[in-house]
């Protein structure tokens, strides 16, 4: 039991990071939705790293470019795995006219009008909020960091559980969430809520409530206009969810 888990987590770190992991031997497709449980776990390891040199960094530097420089961490950890999915996830919203079309446009790698404006407006006011939240204490900057990667990747999993496949059929499990899933979900919520013991529950229930609001919009655009969830839809909720946690909790501490 233990050396299954411990497969699915290094499972997950394969997929969402670029961090250097031993092989898996004997890997199966399904893995990846089975790791989902770890998905946060894995955003704290993240968010960890960045917040550790956010704090380093505000040390030394203005609020501002200890804030990017967290960002920028996250982005090389991550190989912009989440930015690179709002991108394409607004690019075929955006730019589609039908189903058809909005799916084939969000498998294009090149960057279009949408998905630029929408990778460097949700950069901005991460750093934005980072930042203000630096000069206010970069070690509660630190932590809505760490917060925000692990609970931006629960809402990811949340979406994929209770959302139906919207991509090409046969890509992905398609039907009503199953106990297995919910159980999933249930542990990577778990694991994401422990980092709000760093804020007052006023605080931590805005971040919560602003994240669920803004992760909500592209889920919700998504399954009206291609009838559920693809991965790169995931990367946008989770996103989404992380800009519009960390503005409440901006807007809160120093507001």
């Amino acid at each position: 039991m233990i050396r299954r888990e411990a497969r699915l987590f290094v499972c997950a770190v394969q997929f969402l990071t670029r961090v250097p992991t031993p092989q898996l031997a004997g890997f199966q497709p399904e893995w990846i939705q089975q790791s989902a449980r770890y998905y946060p776990l894995v955003g704290q390891l993240v968010g960890g790293a960045a917040a550790l040199v956010l704090y380093g960094a505000a040390q030394v530097w203005s609020p501002w470019i200890a804030a990017l420089l967290a960002v920028a961490a996250g982005v090389v950890l991550t190989g912009g795995f989440h930015e690179d999915g709002l991108a394409d996830t607004a690019d075929g919203l955006g730019g589609g006219l039908t189903r058809a079309r909005r799916l084939e446009i969000m498998k294009d790698s090149r960057l279009g009008s949408y998905g630029a404006l929408a990778l460097g407006l949700t950069l901005a006011l991460r750093v934005a909020a980072l930042a203000m939240l630096a000069q206010f204490s970069p070690f509660f900057a630190a932590a809505a960091l760490l917060a925000a990667h692990g609970l931006g990747r629960a809402a990811a999993v949340g979406a994929m559980t209770v959302m139906p496949y919207g991509g090409d059929p046969g890509m992905a499990k398609e039907g009503r969430p199953d106990s297995a899933s919910l159980l999933g979900l249930t542990v990577a919520v778990l694991i994401a809520l422990w980092p709000l013991v760093f804020f007052s529950p006023a605080t931590g229930a805005s971040g919560l409530a602003l994240g669920l609001v803004f992760g909500a919009v592209p889920a919700w655009l998504a399954w009206r206009l291609i009838g559920g969830r693809t991965g790169d839809v995931l990367g946008a909720v989770e996103q989404a969810f992380e800009v519009g946690f960390l503005l409440a909790v901006a807007g809160m501490a120093v507001g």
